[in-house]
């Protein structure tokens, strides 16, 4: 039932990101970029970014409805008479209010196994921190401090649009090279390559965006480190080291799926060779290592 409703959704989403950004390049005037004499750069570079932005933006703007709907996330009242989710929701609100957010985020949990707790939301004041059940019932309190101090940290560093807007810059470039590339490749071409352009530009894309993923990859990490920093800062850095030593002791229990709008307290497993560079957060170890020596 839940793979349907996330299939269900993608698709939503989707339709939703093709009628906004056919509109607003209607909307603009974006006018096609190529013409009788070949390329209208200015025109592919409004298109690409209308396409690559818009699409990210989208995604971000819709990230905590999402989430709720996909992963099952119930948001605490912040008035409930539970003590357990009554002493989370002050927790989240407390460490807010040390990081400086002009809005407490919205605290929520979901039932999975998986040790994992994560942050979204399209703005600081429009944010939300959610823990999963695995994750409370595995560590113990201080543990827990740790890991909200590590999510604030994210919220208050702004990483998640911080990460859109990489991730829409990174899209509208592959977008434009990948054109560029495929006109000149056919430019002599009687019919301008036709379908083969189209299948050779889809080709590119899928090359390029590769490497894109690489390079936002690499800066994940360094915003995980960040966190990880700002965590120390607002919960202890005890906690934030014990916190992330719990999540060693844990690795079997981790979620290792991305969302592009969520920043996750995800584990690496430290894969070998070229797929070490996909990894969006560093190795527990370094991780640890770090906080150590920033004492």
């Amino acid at each position: 039932m839940r793979f349907a409703k996330r299939i269900f959704l993608f698709v939503a989403l989707n339709v939703l990101v093709i009628t906004t950004i056919s509109i607003t390049l209607n909307l603009l005037g974006i006018r096609p970029y190529l013409d009788a004499q070949g390329i209208d750069y200015s025109a592919l570079m409004a298109f690409c970014l209308v396409w690559g932005m818009g699409g990210a933006f989208i995604s971000l703007a819709l990230s905590r409805v999402m989430v709720k709907w996909m992963m099952g996330v119930r948001v605490v009242d912040p008035n409930t008479s539970d003590p357990a989710l009554s002493r989370l929701v002050a927790a989240v609100h407390n460490l807010a209010k040390a990081a400086g957010l002009p809005k407490m985020p919205e605290v929520g949990v979901y039932d999975s196994p998986e040790v994992n707790a994560f942050a979204t939301g399209p703005t600081r004041s429009r944010s939300l921190v959610a823990v999963s059940a695995g994750l409370l019932e595995a560590m113990d309190w201080e543990q827990v401090e740790g890991v909200l101090g590590h999510e604030v940290a994210h919220i208050a560093n702004g990483d998640m649009v911080t990460m859109t807007l990489l991730q829409g810059v990174i899209n509208a470039m592959v977008m434009f090279l990948a054109r560029v590339i495929a006109f000149f490749l056919f430019r002599n071409s009687r019919d301008g390559g036709g379908g083969m352009q189209f299948l050779v530009v889809i080709v590119l894309q899928i090359v390029l965006s590769f490497f894109g993923m690489i390079l936002l990859a690499a800066f994940s990490r360094r915003r995980e480190y960040r966190a990880d920093a700002g965590g120390a800062l607002l919960a202890g850095r005890e906690k934030m080291i014990d916190a992330l030593e719990g999540l060693r002791r844990t690795v079997k229990y981790a979620d290792m799926t991305g969302h592009g709008s969520v920043a996750a307290f995800k584990i690496s497993s430290r894969p070998g060779g070229l797929m070490s560079l996909l990894s969006t957060h560093p190795p527990l170890e370094e991780r640890i290592a770090r906080l150590k020596a920033a004492a």
